[in-house]
């Protein structure tokens, strides 16, 4: 199993938009046959996505999906800093 947070910090005036935008890809993601687990988080204008996938190969279909690259070219604008994307390991 592949984990995957990935944060996004809202200009403020943005907020509501970008969480829309988010709700949406979090929608179509959960349709993906590899996705155990796409949940958004959020606390003032900070969203979190925590990500599981099945396998790296899910994992590469979802990154080239239409309305994930969709999300990120018209995110850059409502974002107050660059997306980071962590892939990460449980240890506990």
């Amino acid at each position: 199993m592949i984990s995957i947070t990935a944060l996004f910090k809202s200009k403020p005036e943005n907020t509501e938009q970008l969480k829309s935008r988010l709700n949406h890809l979090v929608t179509e993601t959960r349709k993906e046959a590899a996705c155990i687990r796409y949940d958004l988080h959020a606390a003032d204008h900070v969203f979190i996505i925590w990500e599981e996938w099945k396998d790296q190969a899910g994992l590469d279909i979802h990154n080239n999906q239409p309305y994930l690259l969709d999300f990120i070219a018209q995110s850059e604008s409502l974002v107050a800093s660059p997306i980071q994307v962590y892939k990460t390991a449980q240890i506990l």
